[in-house]
């Protein structure tokens, strides 16, 4: 990887985990549903130019059904959820537990798209579940306004980025990244917004929180997207999933410089064990094959 697209992929990590932050500043204010959608409004009314542009709209056409499906799955579910837990659970540990996307891609790919998990993979689940009883054992109940819910939602909605995966996949192979991108963001907008709509604030909202909102949609949903695509297509989606294991560490900075999140040292464990059960589910680790027999001695 040559030093500009490392550079790519560590600015990438750093906006990715600002998006954290953002959902904490601007989630008790407006709440989930009026959130998430402003998120994916905001952010398709950036990509949809560019995919006009640049011609792409005809990689849309006859695909209204699937791009609701894929912005369900990957934009409003997931985006809802991780706004609700951004009202009780700090920046760095959704960012922690969010790094278990992959794990649940490769389990789902498996099951669904018949996809071999290979030894590697099968301990890079065990471990990444591992660590995420870790992180969560003393935050199991499920009581209105615990943080076992909110861990609940974050899961669930890394759930639905590998159901995403698979289903995108199997019905959106050959289309665009970008045309995928922007028809998914816009379809997720039509789907959040009579919710966010019937849920919006009364009150006024404070200038920070519409900054906090306008950051998080332009440069960490539609800059974003942009520039992972750049990342895919220029080093491969193998090299650009290594962004997963550098989010939680802007999360955890953003975090403590802006909102005074506390780090502790269950955090630092728990996020070694996830990260490592990632890198050996993705196969950016593998175990050491077994060694077979030697050759037999000389007679």
């Amino acid at each position: 990887m040559s030093p500009r697209h490392l550079a790519e992929l560590v600015l990438l990590a750093a906006l990715w985990g600002a998006s954290f932050l953002f959902m904490r500043v601007a989630a008790p204010e407006l709440g989930p549903f009026p959130l998430a959608a402003l998120r994916v409004g905001i952010a398709s009314l950036v990509l949809l130019p560019v995919l006009a542009a640049r011609g792409g709209f005809g990689a849309l056409r006859g695909r209204l059904g699937v791009m609701l499906v894929v912005g369900f799955l990957n934009s409003a579910l997931p985006f809802f959820l991780f706004s609700y837990a951004a009202l009780s659970l700090s920046a760095g540990l959704s960012a922690i537990l969010n790094a278990t996307s992959p794990l649940w891609g490769g389990l789902v790919a498996h099951y669904w798209l018949r996809d071999r998990l290979t030894p590697s993979r099968v301990a890079g689940l065990v471990i990444g579940f591992g660590g995420v009883a870790f992180l969560v054992w003393g935050r199991a109940s499920l009581a209105p306004g615990g943080g076992g819910l909110a861990v609940a939602a974050v899961l669930l909605a890394t759930l639905s980025y590998g159901l995403a995966a698979s289903y995108s996949k199997l019905k959106l192979g050959g289309v665009p990244a970008l045309a995928s991108s922007a028809g998914s963001l816009a379809a997720s907008t039509l789907l959040l917004a009579p919710a966010a709509a019937f849920t919006w604030p009364a009150g006024p909202v404070s200038a920070r929180a519409i900054w906090a909102v306008l950051l998080f949609a332009v440069f960490c949903t539609a800059f974003a997207y942009i520039l992972y695509f750049r990342l895919i297509a220029a080093v491969g989606p193998a090299r650009a999933i290594a962004v997963t294991f550098l989010i939680p560490a802007f999360a955890i900075l953003w975090g403590g410089l802006f909102l005074g999140e506390e780090l502790t040292g269950r955090m630092v464990v728990g996020a070694l064990i996830v990260v490592a059960g990632t890198a050996l589910a993705t196969g950016v680790v593998r175990l050491p094959a077994p060694r077979g027999p030697g050759p037999a001695p000389a007679r």
